[in-house]
């Protein structure tokens, strides 16, 4: 599937083969456009990737798909669709959240099924407390969407050209309100408070600061829906990356970008490490923006902003039970943790430990005896001036197993086959820190301070991932690099 980098001019030049990546490579090829895109590694996915252990394929990055009508529109920019390529999984129930108190809740597929279990597990008020908390994220989303996800990047000086349209707005998506608040205005019920709370961790902020926009991110997911992949979310980039080489896009792994080529004050091409040189009209960056201004150019290196969580993620072999496709264990307090992770800048002392049983979730095949159980817990990136210590990594996996063992959710002979901390994952994906979702949201004014998906300071130049606008996650970085291939559409039509 993927060739080897050579020479010749392009129209784009896309860096990474990430979920943006691929999406920015399909629109610009669907035009016609003459697109190379070069991956520094072996395989394609970016953070959505995979390990084989034992000979058997395992995903190590996102487990959940969200949105799949973003997916199904860019699939069908190169004349096929999302159902044509992939099958989708519906379970029920879906997630099983619980508590050290005992408590369990399962959500389920639908929106009614899930608000029945929440009333059959807390009461009727909790059940109300939802629905209305769930109608106000509804009401976050349908007026945030086409300004601050499906549009181009956000300025205050945009939202002000909206007029006498802008107030209102501004007002529904409560901008100046942390998540936190928001909440505990609408939600008494402790156990749903958590559970919503959560949502922040979604793009790795922390919900006592980050904006109750973020609020919406509940409807997307308890509303609109969550599904698996038949075969795992590596067979949603295979399907891209079918897509992407049926409108003409050349795949290119083992290229590593060592700068972008700027003449004249333009982004003209590529330089690899190994010293060719690519030229190109246009370049589209999938990576991190910090890596992108101060290692691939150095024109803007101002300093980068505040990254999101990392997380310390692991695979689990473990002996088949019946367990839920997804489950959250919680912990006593939750602020606790954001505490360490956010104030102390260390890995939380009694984490959230989030499971994800692939063979359930997305018919991934596991082992004889034992099945594949992809294990999360929040962390903080990197420090900026230094390496985490060894310790923490080591005692935090003790932790978490000794967590999972008590709340019964594994046996003593089950084992971890695979671990990635984040200075590995930083390793990997250079400047991002180990933050997996780009910048920070743990601020009122973060939608104004991601990266614009065009770099006017320099013509030719885009940015298409989880960094720049609008966000992180699957189908965020999609939307983001199709809004970086349009943008250079228009400046290759200039």
């Amino acid at each position: 599937m993927a060739r080897t980098a050579g020479a010749g001019v392009k129209d784009a030049i896309v860096i990474g083969a990430g979920i943006g990546g691929l999406s920015a490579a399909i629109e610009l090829g669907a035009r016609g456009l003459r697109v190379r895109v070069l991956e520094a590694a072996d395989a394609l996915g970016g953070k959505a990737g995979t390990a084989t252990i034992d000979g058997i394929e395992l995903d190590t990055g996102p487990s959940l798909l969200t949105m799949p009508d973003v997916f199904d529109a860019i699939l069908r920019r190169a004349g096929t669709t999302l159902k044509d390529e992939l099958d989708l999984r519906a379970h029920d129930p879906w997630f099983q959240y619980l508590w050290p108190d005992g408590a369990r809740l399962d959500v389920k597929q639908g929106l009614a099924d899930t608000l029945a279990s929440v009333r059959a597990t807390f009461g009727t008020q909790a059940e109300n407390e939802l629905r209305t908390y769930l109608d106000h994220a509804r009401s976050i989303w349908e007026a945030a969407a086409p300004t601050f996800v499906y549009g181009e990047a956000p300025s205050l000086g945009r939202v002000l050209r909206l007029g006498p349209r802008a107030l209102p707005l501004l007002a529904r998506i409560e901008p100046l309100r942390s998540l936190q608040a928001s909440i505990h205005a609408r939600v008494r019920e402790p156990h749903l408070r958590m559970l919503l709370e959560r949502y922040a961790t979604y793009n790795g902020s922390d919900p006592r600061r980050a904006p109750a926009t973020l609020g919406c991110i509940a409807h997307v997911e308890l509303s609109l829906g969550a599904w698996g992949i038949e075969g795992g979310v590596q067979a949603l980039v295979r399907a891209l990356a079918r897509a992407a080489e049926r409108v003409g896009v050349e795949l290119c792994t083992g290229a590593r970008v060592a700068r972008i080529l700027i003449e004249q004050g333009r982004a003209c091409g590529v330089e690899l490490a190994s010293g060719e040189r690519i030229r190109a009209r246009a370049v589209i960056a999938n990576a991190d923006p910090a890596h992108v201004f101060g290692e691939l150019i150095s024109k803007l290196s101002s300093g980068p902003p505040e990254p999101s969580m990392s997380g310390w993620t692991a695979i689990l072999r473990a002996r088949r039970t019946p367990r839920a496709p997804h489950t959250v264990l919680f912990p006593r307090n939750y602020d606790e943790e954001f505490r360490d992770v956010f104030d102390r800048g260390r890995p939380p002392s009694e984490p959230t430990v989030y499971l994800c049983a692939q063979e359930r979730a997305h018919g991934r095949s596991g082992w004889a005896e034992h099945e594949p159980v992809f294990v999360m817990v929040n962390a903080p990136p990197e420090p900026i001036d230094g390496a985490s210590p060894d310790a923490w990594w080591t005692d935090l996996a003790s932790r978490v197993q000794t967590r999972l063992r008590q709340a019964e959710l594994t046996s003593e002979d089950d084992a971890l086959v695979w671990q990635r901390t984040p200075r590995e994952l930083a390793a990997r994906f250079p400047g991002s820190r180990g933050a997996i979702y780009g910048a920070s949201s743990s601020s009122r004014a973060a939608a104004f301070l991601r990266p614009a998906n065009e770099v006017r300071a320099i013509p030719g130049l885009f940015l298409g991932s989880g960094g720049a606008h609008p966000g992180g996650g699957m189908p965020l970085a999609a939307i983001s690099g199709r809004l970086a291939a349009n943008a250079a559409a228009k400046h290759l039509a200039r």
